[in-house]
């Protein structure tokens, strides 16, 4: 099947809105799990998973595990895309659901270090690395089931709507701890108040089990399967085929972990232990902004469909990587102000941020042809999520080490520096996709099916 190919399948009709709603609820679930760990490191784990003497070192090591899990991703992406695009997406999402789950659960139940000692900070990074393994696999055929579904001329909206998975897991982690918090001591939420966070797992995974097993597979994969087109070896023919879209795929998603993990994980950990901030007020800052992000990425999908996503993409890039600077400034000049600080988390993660989220999906997806897609989405975004998320908090708590607790402005550059460069691989895409169609437009003057214009 060639690159022109893509969306050549009729789209599923009136099951859109059952495979959206599917697609929803297993990503929210599987992002909740992983989040939670994101959201716990800096607060809990770094005390007993990690006591050292040090309170630097024992925080850069709980975000050392937390960055394992990004690493663990790209295996799962190829693992799981190679028999997404050879079996079909369906049956990897309910996999991929219940490794998450289970390992979320396991680390709800790990000795501290206290307990079982140096044993326990291996068996939490074991069961991270279980959680990246299942994510790595679970968000390329999240998307998946609703671009593949969906009409051509809405793909950017339904593509947009799993991705509120994202706010949704996130809203789900930081508001059930800061739920915890609040209702518990000092000494009852590290005794066991963060464990039961972890143990919810099991029933958000039951109800999400459900739920997939009872959605078909996409028309589009069940055509290429029908005509036994399936790419031998995906990995390999997304390598070969896609070298350029592969490049600037990843230089795209730079900013989105950037962004991401210093507004909903570095942020957390500087505003309670640097500036003081009440744990639970932090915590609500990064709910709040989650809810409205609900609203957003859906609608920055919709405007994608109409602009275009590279535009949408770029400009979503250059503004939510500034943004850190007026951000952290009110962070340190009004530490005791949680409106202002509020505020300062709300606009540039729950409002700008999901520019670039919201039509990440359908930019993605429309890179490769259907017989490779799953594994080409999965890696772009696993593989670059190592450097763009994973090393994001302890880059940034390095920085902010060298530069002092009050003056994070190294931070913020590279929060903007990280817009540059995906601004840039967005206009590329947008290159690469024009280039592609008038390549192949003049082969096929009857009027035949072209590739997605996303420019």
């Amino acid at each position: 099947m060639s690159y022109r190919e893509q969306g050549s399948a009729q789209p599923g009709g009136g099951k859109i809105g059952q495979v959206v709603m599917a697609s929803l609820i297993g990503a929210t679930i599987e992002w909740y799990d992983f989040f939670l760990y994101g959201v716990v490191a800096g607060i809990v784990f770094n005390k007993l998973y990690f006591p050292v003497s040090d309170p630097l070192v024992s925080t850069l090591l709980a975000y050392a595990t937390f960055a394992v899990g990004f690493i663990a991703r790209p295996l799962g992406g190829v693992i799981f895309g190679h028999f997404g695009d050879k079996v079909g997406r369906k049956s990897m999402l309910v996999i991929t659901l219940m490794l998450m789950g289970v390992a979320t659960f396991l680390i709800g139940i790990v000795p501290t270090y206290a307990q079982i000692g140096v044993a326990a900070p291996i068996l939490l990074l074991l069961l991270r690395v279980l959680q990246g393994i299942g994510l790595g696999g679970e968000w390329g055929g999240a998307v998946l089931m609703a671009f593949e579904y969906a009409p051509k001329e809405k793909r950017g909206f339904y593509a947009s709507i799993p991705q509120i998975g994202l706010s949704l897991g996130l809203c789900l982690a930081s508001g059930v701890v800061a739920l915890l918090s609040y209702g518990l001591t000092e000494e009852q939420f590290l005794a066991y108040g963060w464990r039961i966070a972890f143990l919810l797992s099991v029933v958000l995974v039951a109800v999400g089990a459900y739920i997939r097993l009872n959605v078909m597979e996409t028309p589009e994969f069940a055509k290429v399967k029908q005509a036994n087109r399936e790419a031998d070896i995906p990995f390999v023919s997304m390598m070969k085929g896609y070298p350029a879209e592969i490049v600037a795929g990843m230089g795209a998603r730079m900013v989105d972990g950037v962004v991401f993990n210093i507004f909903a994980v570095f942020a957390i950990g500087y505003l309670t232990q640097t500036l003081k901030v009440p744990r639970t007020e932090a915590l609500l800052g990064v709910t709040a902004a989650a809810i409205v992000m609900c609203a957003t990425i859906p609608f920055f999908g919709w405007l994608s469909d109409r602009l275009g996503r590279s535009k949408v993409f770029a400009w979503g890039a250059v503004v939510s990587g500034f943004a850190a600077f007026p951000a952290f400034w009110v962070f340190v000049t009004h530490p005791e102000d949680i409106r202002a600080i509020w505020l300062a988390i709300i606009i540039p993660f729950g409002i700008f941020y999901a520019a670039i989220y919201g039509p990440e999906a359908a930019l993605f997806s429309e890179l490769f042809s259907a017989r490779v897609r799953y594994t080409g989405i999965s890696f772009v975004y696993q593989f670059s999520g190592i450097f763009a998320s994973g090393l994001t908090p302890i880059i940034a708590t390095a920085l902010l080490q060298y530069s002092g607790p009050a003056n994070p402005w190294l931070v913020c550059g590279y929060c903007a520096l990280s817009g540059v460069v995906s601004a840039v691989s967005a206009m590329w895409i947008a290159r690469i996709h024009r280039r592609r169609l008038l390549e192949e437009t003049p082969r096929h003057p009857s009027g035949g099916s072209v590739r997605p214009q996303v420019a």
